[in-house]
C-alpha cells in the first residue's frame, strides 16, 4: 500500500494543479467580477473642496493661473535632447568646479576630492507653466514653474591620511518658481546683455545623502536642519529683490557705445600719378571708419600737386578695435564730372598699440587685393600718424539701463533750468487710408522736430531722440505728437494725412524725472505709441 499510496499522491497532486490552473484561467479571462467599477470622471468644477484640496499640488500652473502658459514644447525638447543636455551639463560642472576644489583643499590637509560619479539621471526638469510680464523697458521678464523629480548620482570620493570616504547624492527633487530676467535687450546677439535670476519663493529640495552607505536624510531631525538651513541660505542669497547676475555680453558691445577714440593726423602723400591730362593731378584724402554710421572726413584739395602736404588732424570714435578698420583713399578732385581714384590702401586698429603715435607710411595700391595684378604699378605713398587711445572704465558713456540714473544737462544749461528730452521709441497698429509712411511731428512751444520716414509699414520703430533747452521746468506745459504719413507720389488727392495725436502732460516728468509709457493715439482706431520723457537738470 506504501507504493500505491504514494504513486496516486503523486498523481493526484499533478492532476489537482493542472485543473486548478485550467479552471483559475478560465474565471480569469471569462468572468468579470462585479465589485470593481470604472473609475468616474468628473470636471474639476464638480469636484467638492477637500478633492480639489487634494489635487491642488498635482494641477499644473497653467491650469489654475490663466497668466502662465502652457511649455509642452519645452518639455518635449528637453525630453529628446536631455541625454545629450546631461552629458555636456556634468562636464560643464567639473570644468568649473574642480579648479576650485584644487584650490581650496590644501589648507583643509585634504589629498583629493574627486568626483567618482556625476550624473543628473535619465529625467529631465518639467515646466509647468510660464509667466512673461511685458513692460515698457528694454527688458524680458519670465517666471516659469519648475518641477524636477530626478535620479540624479552625484559621488564624491574624499582622501586624506591614506583613507577615503564616500559622499553620494540620491533622490534629488527641486520644486522652484524663479523670475528671470533678460535685460537690456540689444541688437547684439544672443539680444540681451544680462542674465538675472532670483527666486520668488522659497525653493523646495529633498535629497537623499549616503556617507559610507548610511542615508543621513534618514534621520528626521536631522532631515529637518538640513532642509531648513538649504531654504534659508539659498532665499538669503537669491530671495527676491536680491539677485543672481550673469554677465553675457560685454557691455561696450552690447549697449553699441564708444570704447575709445582714434586720432589720425594726415601728413603729406608721395610721388603720386598724374591723372589729369593737362597739368598736375589735385588730391584730396578720403578717410572712413568701418562699422560706423558717420560720414567719411576728407581733407582739403592741394591743386595741381604730386607731392602734398596737409598736416591736417581728425578724430573718430571707436567701438570695436579688434575689428573696425581704417580706409585711406586718395582722390584727385575734378571740378566737372566724377573725381577719380589715385589710390587707397587700410589699417586694421587692432594693429595699433593703445595710447602710442605711430608714424606710417602707406603704399597706395588700386584695391586692397592681394591677387590684383594692378597693385604692382606704383601709385605712391601716404604718410599718416595714428593714436589709438582707449577711454578709461570712468570715461565710458553709460545708458540708462546700466545707472538707473539720469545723465546730467550740460554746463551750460540755464540755472534754474534743464533740458527736456524726448524719445520716440516706436509705435503700432498705425494705419492710414492711403498709405502707410509714418512719421512722428513733435510741437513744444512753437519748436517743431520731426522723425524720419518710415516706409511701408503699421509697426514703425524710430528709437530718435530730441533735446530742448528750458529756462525754466515746464510744469505747466504740454507737448504734442502726430504722427503722420506722406507720399511722394505725383497725382495722390491727399498726399499727407494724420494718423493719430496725443497731448502729454509734463508736470509727472518734471516730478519723477523720467517717464517711458505706451500711449493710445487719439483719432485712431487702434494706434499706439511709446514715448519716454526726461528732464535733466545740473544737479
Amino acid at each position: 500500500m506504501g507504493f500505491v499510496g504514494t504513486v496516486l499522491g503523486i498523481f493526484g497532486f499533478g492532476f489537482g494543479i493542472t485543473a486548478g490552473l485550467v479552471i483559475g484561467y478560465y474565471f480569469f479571462i471569462y468572468i468579470q467580477p462585479s465589485d470593481v467599477a470604472d473609475p468616474e470622471i468628473r470636471p474639476l468644477v464638480e469636484e467638492d473642496q477637500e478633492t480639489l484640496q487634494k489635487m491642488l499640488p498635482e494641477i499644473p500652473f497653467w491650469v489654475k493661473n490663466p497668466d502662465y502658459d502652457r511649455l509642452d514644447w519645452l518639455n518635449k525638447f528637453l525630453e529628446y535632447m536631455w541625454p545629450n543636455l546631461n552629458k555636456a551639463i556634468c562636464a560643464t560642472v567639473k570644468g568649473i568646479v574642480k579648479p576650485i576644489i584644487d584650490e581650496q583643499i590644501p589648507q583643509y590637509k585634504i589629498d583629493a576630492v574627486e568626483f567618482e560619479a556625476l550624473t543628473l539621471g535619465s529625467l529631465p526638469p518639467t515646466f509647468q507653466g510660464m509667466k512673461i510680464y511685458v513692460t515698457e523697458e528694454k527688458e524680458l521678464i519670465m517666471e516659469p514653474s519648475i518641477k524636477w523629480a530626478a535620479n540624479a548620482n552625484v559621488t564624491i570620493a574624499v582622501k586624506a591620511y591614506g583613507l577615503k570616504a564616500t559622499a553620494q547624492v540620491v533622490d534629488l527633487q527641486v520644486f522652484a518658481l524663479p523670475r528671470i530676467t533678460l535685460k537690456p535687450l540689444v541688437p547684439s546677439f544672443p539680444c540681451f546683455a544680462n542674465i538675472f535670476v532670483s527666486l520668488m519663493d522659497k525653493p523646495y529640495v529633498d535629497f537623499g545623502l549616503k556617507v559610507v552607505g548610511i542615508d543621513l536624510m534618514s534621520v528626521p531631525i536631522l532631515y529637518r536642519f538640513v532642509q531648513e538651513i538649504i531654504k534659508d541660505q539659498v532665499a538669503n542669497m537669491y530671495h527676491w529683490p536680491k539677485t543672481l547676475e550673469v554677465q553675457i555680453l560685454d557691455p561696450a558691445k552690447a549697449f553699441d557705445r564708444p570704447v575709445g577714440l582714434l586720432h589720425v593726423k594726415v601728413i603729406r602723400a608721395l610721388k603720386l600719378k598724374k591723372k589729369d591730362l593737362l597739368g598736375a593731378s589735385d588730391p584730396y584724402v578720403k578717410i572712413k571708419l568701418t562699422e560706423s554710421k558717420l560720414p567719411s572726413k576728407q581733407t582739403t584739395v592741394k591743386m595741381k600737386n604730386l607731392n602734398p602736404e596737409w598736416n591736417e588732424e581728425f578724430n573718430f570714435t571707436v567701438k570695436d578695435p579688434l575689428t573696425q578698420i581704417l580706409k585711406l583713399h586718395v582722390i584727385d578732385w575734378e571740378q566737372i564730372g566724377k573725381h577719380d581714384k589715385m589710390g587707397m590702401n587700410e589699417v586694421r586698429l587692432k594693429d595699433l598699440t593703445p595710447d602710442e603715435p605711430k608714424l606710417m607710411t602707406l603704399e597706395l595700391v588700386k584695391k586692397k587685393d592681394t591677387n590684383d595684378a594692378q597693385n604692382d604699378k606704383s601709385r605712391g605713398q601716404l604718410v599718416v600718424e595714428l593714436t589709438y587711445k582707449p577711454f578709461k572704465e570712468e570715461e565710458l558713456p553709460k545708458t540708462f539701463q546700466q545707472t538707473k540714473t539720469l545723465v546730467r544737462a550740460p554746463d551750460n544749461t540755464p540755472d534754474g533750468g534743464g533740458m527736456l528730452v524726448v524719445i520716440v521709441h516706436e509705435a503700432e497698429d498705425v494705419e492710414g487710408k492711403h498709405h502707410n509712411n509714418p512719421y512722428v511731428r513733435i510741437l513744444f512751444r512753437g519748436e517743431k522736430r520731426k522723425t524720419k520716414k518710415i516706409r511701408k509699414t503699421r509697426d514703425p520703430r524710430w528709437e530718435e531722440e530730441f533735446t530742448f533747452m528750458l529756462d525754466e521746468p515746464p510744469i505747466n506745459d504740454k507737448i504734442h505728437l502726430e504722427v503722420y504719413s506722406s507720399s511722394s507720389r505725383i497725382g495722390l488727392r491727399r498726399p499727407k494725412e494724420s494718423l493719430g495725436y496725443i497731448d502729454i502732460n509734463l508736470s509727472d516728468v518734471v516730478n519723477n524725472k523720467r517717464i517711458n509709457e505706451r500711449y493710445h493715439l487719439i483719432d485712431s482706431k487702434n494706434g499706439r505709441i511709446q514715448i519716454e520723457l526726461q528732464w535733466r537738470t545740473k544737479d
